[in-house]
């Protein structure tokens, strides 16, 4: 086990393709980390430059107490998880879980020894004497991660692992994942596009874009205090709903002010943004804080707001409904069986409670308490 730094490093692919940008990054030891962003942010090429897959154009690397710029990926003693698992086709599964251990020279008898203790954990036991193609997907997967795991490396690095599984079998395969994480205690850093993996996974997590790292926190910080508007519309399922307009004062309190909106900002949210007054802004708001009017306690009829349903889309004991207000096209969660149809003309009201007010042309988010962790 090993803490694993990343210290200004950047990745410049041939033709100037800029695919990391001094990235800074501590990943405490024994630490779940997880990377999440859209497809080419630069996720994958930072875990592919830790396990030396990738070269670095700058910058250090250290896993533990050593640099390991230059250290070749067999001597870097990390163990990684691919997309496509990687499995020898021709071996049986004790062969390609033993196959790494034999390549170093360890003993029969502690190989056996590995390997055994490797299936237990997985329960992958009565798949040891199967070949790969006489197995399922989220069999295979359990043989790519107990090759890992028999190497009992200081890192673990997973790189989309569980991509190509269905849905159900990655929810299964997810919480595998983290009670394994809780049982080994090994550094562990994930790759994955999937921000819901993301956040069921994640001690922490890192909010990548363009190859820039743009938010470091825990999952539950990365939703409530997003640092810009692509972190909050990144993070959360549905997305945040995001309204320009701008912001005036009146009567001593604040409204925002968009096509044929008016909302009266809540007095702490008001207090922060103040210095935002008669300037453009982007009010940002959870679907979860768009409720029907009739259906919620909060009685503030200054922020009741006239729209039209546009979709609803019935999930089990929920529903998202799509609707426009002013110029605006919303989304919120609410019960499934509230009655509400395509073409109705509901009133619904804004809890802004948890609302955020972000700068329009940087995307910041100028509403936080204080400022949120960045790299």
């Amino acid at each position: 086990m090993a803490e694993v730094v990343i210290e200004n490093v950047t990745k410049v692919y041939p033709g100037g393709v800029v695919a990391v940008k001094d990235a800074n990054l501590t990943i405490e030891d024994e630490e779940f980390l997880v990377l999440v962003g859209p497809s080419g942010c630069g996720k994958s090429t930072t875990l592919r430059m830790i396990a030396g897959l990738e070269e670095i154009t700058e910058g250090t690397i250290r896993i533990g107490p050593r640099v390991v710029n230059d250290v070749p990926p067999k001597d870097r003693d990390i163990a990684m998880v691919f997309q496509n698992y990687a499995l020898y086709p021709h071996m049986t599964v004790y062969k390609n879980m033993a196959f790494g251990l034999k390549l170093r020279g360890y003993p029969r008898a502690e190989i056996e020894e590995r390997v055994q203790e490797a299936a237990r954990i997985l329960g992958i036991t009565d798949l040891l004497d199967r070949k790969p193609k006489a197995l399922s997907g989220g069999q295979r997967q359990r043989v790519a991660v107990g090759r890992a795991i028999v190497r009992k490396p200081s890192a673990f690095l997973f790189d989309e692992p569980l991509s190509n599984l269905d849905a159900k079998l990655r929810v299964g395969m997810r919480a595998e994942l983290a009670k394994l994480h809780h049982r080994l205690q090994t550094t562990t850093i994930y790759v994955t596009h999937d921000q819901v993996e993301a956040m069921t996974l994640g001690n922490r997590i890192v909010v990548l874009d363009g190859g820039t790292i743009h938010q470091v926190a825990s999952p539950l910080d990365l939703y409530d205090y997003p640092n810009n508007m692509f972190v909050a519309g990144f993070i959360g399922t549905p997305p945040m709903n995001f309204i320009t307009g701008s912001l005036a004062g009146e009567s001593g309190k604040i409204y925002f002010i968009g096509e044929e909106i008016k909302v009266k900002l809540p007095q702490e949210l008001g207090s922060r943004v103040g210095q935002y007054v008669g300037k453009d802004v982007v009010l940002g708001i959870r679907p979860e804080s768009v409720m029907l009017r009739g259906h919620t306690d909060i009685k503030e009829d200054e922020n009741v707001v006239s729209s039209k349903v546009n979709v609803v889309e019935p999930l089990g004991d929920d529903m998202n409904v799509y609707f426009t207000a002013g110029g605006s096209d919303f989304i919120t969660k609410m019960d499934s069986h509230v009655q509400i149809r395509v073409d109705d003309v509901p009133e619904m009201i804004f809890d802004l409670n948890r609302a955020h007010i972000f700068d329009p042309e940087s995307g910041v988010n100028v509403s936080l308490r204080e400022p949120a962790q960045v790299a």
